[in-house]
């Protein structure tokens, strides 16, 4: 029995192991932050006990308890050595959208964690070699640490990760000095980019105009942590003298982020784009989202520049406070004939969307200049966009015209309302990267500009909306019942008040369809839909939210 024993313990080791290292993907999806993790794997009981192991294990240790032998019988031990391999086998993941980086950081953690659960297996032999070999005591004290080893998978994870702390502590001083090194170095202008959403599109057309006169490094894709800043600095600016604008992304999930990445960076012109009700879940107001993104314009030394969305009130109660001492503001609201006094200088009227090509007019109120704006980019909320890079570069001392020579080659960010055709000739609209209330209105507009075919939209609603998600999810659905012809739904519970707001808009119930995964509504639209119609990708949620 002793061999069994820890042959048993052995395989719940292995198991926790396994467990461990799959859950490491969800724990980074959710930044190491370990009390977010947590909550998710307590959000659902077959995340922290699925069924399978747990009746594997009850069914074997009841079955190696009651089943009657003869002393010294190895039966009840094979039989709780046969329960643990069916406990521990590890189930389909099922899709898959975002493995599991094996980094150096995730390297370590996963070290200490499996380090962890090896040392309290080697405890709990101990003790249990210490128990009475009478009724199959030890067989029910191994088999009931080797499930609680087991079942302290997402545990070991965080345990690992607080056991790093230090380390990793040290590792980040290291890589930001590093940083701070490369850009003392290398000293070209920084422009700091934050919002709820639109940076990444402002980054990118930035960083397009501006490289028809300088040279400018943006961040990549959408690298802005201050960890992701520092890798990007580290690995692509290091040395490379030719940049003149160093563009960079910052992101925001807590109070003071911002702040960090410009502390590091030192920004001379910032932009905010947006605020809204992106990770307003974490946040908790929209107020604290604006102290948080007004947290680039206080990095600003007085004679910086700072460019702002007037058409978003709180962005505009930034303008209001008076610093820096030069603030552009850009609107496509205001009526370029009657700005107000102290009002955007850069405004764009005449707004016209075909599929084409977005086109409007750029007005500098300063000027009195005026050019038309040609761009292949879809969505009318890319004007603002647009209008921000065009303050920027004006102020850099590029032309208006040379701007809007320039804004013709502009392409739409990753996933990002870009539009291709399958070789079925199905037109696909991909902008999964993420949703919001404000993108999903000009990314339905865009879909309803097809005019020929069905118009197909695929979606898993928004999140981290805080108390604004199910309200905004039903606007969502409510609105595209005036665009979509057909409308498949990923995810059944995050997606009901979507489902909610279609019907009470009139959409047809027999063009709704429920599906479970990404994978199940490609599979239906490569079935149904046939040359001449558009599907539009809306938003993509990482696995943490899958069924």
């Amino acid at each position: 029995m002793d061999f069994l024993i820890v042959v048993i313990l052995i395989i719940w080791l292995v198991g926790t192991i396994i467990r461990t290292y799959r859950q490491a993907r969800f724990y980074q999806i959710e930044e190491y932050m370990g009390g977010r993790y947590l909550r998710w794997v307590l959000a659902r009981r077959d995340r922290w006990l699925p069924t399978r192991p747990a009746g594997a294990w009850l069914v074997g240790l009841l079955l190696a308890l009651f089943i009657s032998d003869a002393p010294g019988s190895f039966v009840p031990g094979v039989i709780g050595l046969v329960a643990s391999m069916i406990a521990v086998w590890p189930p389909d993941e099922g899709e898959v959208k975002k493995g599991f980086k094996p980094t150096a950081r995730a390297k370590r953690l996963l070290g200490a964690a499996f380090i962890s659960a090896a040392a309290l297996a080697v405890a709990a032999l101990l003790v249990v070699n210490r128990l009475p070999d009478v009724s199959d005591v030890r067989l029910v004290a191994v088999m009931a640490a080797g499930f609680t080893l087991w079942l302290l998978a997402p545990a070991w994870l965080v345990a690992g990760n607080g056991l790093m702390t230090p380390v990793e502590a040290a590792f980040r001083r290291q890589f930001i000095a590093r940083a701070a090194q490369v850009l003392d170095e290398v000293r070209p202008t920084v422009i700091g980019i934050t919002g709820s959403y639109g940076k990444t599109s402002t980054k990118t057309y930035l960083a397009h105009i501006l490289n028809g006169r300088y040279k400018a490094y943006p961040t990549p894709k959408s690298y802005n942590t201050l960890m992701g800043v520092c890798l990007a600095i580290n690995n692509d600016l290091a040395n490379d003298y030719s940049v003149d604008y160093f563009i960079c992304e910052m992101g925001a999930y807590i109070p003071g982020e911002i702040q960090r990445i410009a502390e590091l960076t030192k920004p001379t012109i910032s932009i905010v784009v947006e605020v809204g009700p992106q990770h307003l879940e974490r946040f908790g107001t929209l107020e604290n989202v604006a102290r948080a993104k007004y947290e680039i314009i206080k990095a600003l030394p007085p004679d910086g520049v700072g460019v702002f969305n007037w058409d978003n009130p709180y962005v505009r109660e930034m303008v209001e406070r008076g610093y820096p001492n030069t603030r552009l503001a850009v609107s496509k609201e205001v009526d370029p004939a009657n700005v107000p006094a102290n009002g955007p200088r850069f405004i764009a009227s005449e707004i016209e969307e075909t599929l084409d090509a977005l086109s409007f007019t750029v007005t500098d109120a300063q000027t009195g200049e005026s050019e038309r704006f040609v761009t292949p980019l879809l969505g009318q909320h890319n004007v603002t966009n647009v209008l921000l890079a065009t303050a920027v570069a004006v102020q850099e001392g590029m032309p208006l015209r040379d701007v809007a020579r320039r804004s013709r080659g502009l392409q739409p960010a990753e996933s990002r309302l870009a539009r291709q055709a399958t070789p079925a000739g199905i037109t696909i609209i991909n902008d999964a990267y993420s949703a919001n209330p404000v993108g999903v209105v000009h990314a339905l507009r865009v879909l309803s500009l097809h005019r020929t075919g069905r118009r197909l939209l695929i979606t898993p609603g928004m999140v981290e909306l805080g108390p604004m998600m199910v309200s905004e999810n039903r606007k969502l659905g409510e609105v595209a019942a005036q665009h979509a012809t057909d409308v498949i739904l990923v995810g059944a519970q995050q997606t009901d008040p979507v489902k909610a707001g279609l019907l009470a808009a009139g959409f047809p119930p027999e063009r709704l369809h429920v599906v479970a995964t990404l994978a199940e509504a490609v599979t239906w639209y490569q079935n149904e839909l046939k040359a001449g119609d558009t599907v539009l990708f809306l938003n993509d949620l990482p696995d943490t939210y899958s069924s």
